[in-house]
């Protein structure tokens, strides 16, 4: 399901986060939002999950502006994995994936054999089903980064965000993810600060800076040099992986500034 992200301005307080932003996430591709801290990704994906209501521009999934849908409308059409929630820390693992089946009920269903089959299938795709009566609180952050994707993906829903996914994760335990991503093909939206990730498992990319969208395109058109040093101050460049032949983000170190050139 496509996402269209159309002059999208977010100010709080007198100062402005994001500003006048347009992307166009395609359907199965993984898009990926980089930029330095501050230049408002997350804030981006918040207005996407109804967290944060835009003060203008629109949002739309598939045909639906989802500011104009209900909650459980959204949860339909979005799941999301954010950095930061708001779950009680005594649910088991079992309880908090089941919450993901959620908007597919009603108040007054039950749980369905259906449900516990989703919900046992998506502890297996992130290799949590040792942990299924373990308490949340018990778990590390990376094993409860993979729960929270498992209850994402019991929401069947077409569209998946993702806020830093990778963080707390050991470097296997980031590919294994990443890798389990790619293969959902879903319509994915993921904030990333590794630009070597955006740019093994992106399909295309948005360059942000101080709430603007400065680049878009494929990691190859949007992480050329002179960008990168501008933006983030060091020096880089994509070559081939000297394993996989696939295109592979190195830096060396801090870019000259003007005045040194």
């Amino acid at each position: 399901m496509k996402v269209v992200i159309g002059e999208v301005s977010v100010r709080i307080d007198d100062t402005t986060i994001l500003d006048g932003v347009d992307l166009v996430a395609e359907p199965g591709e993984i898009t990926g939002v980089i930029g330095p801290n501050g230049s408002g990704k997350s804030t981006l994906l918040r207005c996407v999950y109804r967290a944060l209501k835009p003060n203008t521009g629109t949002i739309h999934i598939g045909p639906d502006d989802v500011w104009r849908t209900s909650a459980r409308q959204a949860g339909l059409r979005t799941a999301v994995v954010a950095q930061d929630h708001d779950l009680d820390n005594d649910y088991s693992v079992l309880e908090i994936v089941a919450m993901g089946r959620t908007p597919h009920k009603g108040i007054l269903d039950r749980e369905t054999e259906s449900d516990r089959s989703i919900v046992e299938d998506a502890l297996a795709r992130v290799a949590m089903t040792w942990a299924a009566h373990r308490v949340f609180a018990t778990l590390s952050g990376g094993e409860r980064q993979r729960v929270l994707l498992a209850r994402a993906l019991t929401q069947e829903a077409p569209v998946l965000l993702l806020d830093e996914p990778t963080n707390h994760l050991d470097i296997g335990a980031q590919h294994e993810l990443l890798d389990l991503v790619r293969e959902l093909g879903l319509t994915t939206i993921a904030a990333l600060h590794d630009l070597d990730h955006a740019t093994t498992y992106c399909d295309r990319l948005a360059l942000l800076r101080a709430g603007r969208v400065i680049a878009t395109g494929t990691p190859a058109e949007v992480l050329v040099a002179d960008r990168v040093a501008e933006v983030f101050g060091v020096r880089s460049a994509v070559v081939p992986h000297p394993l996989t032949g696939r295109p592979h983000f190195v830096t060396a170190g801090r870019a000259p500034s003007v005045a040194e050139v």
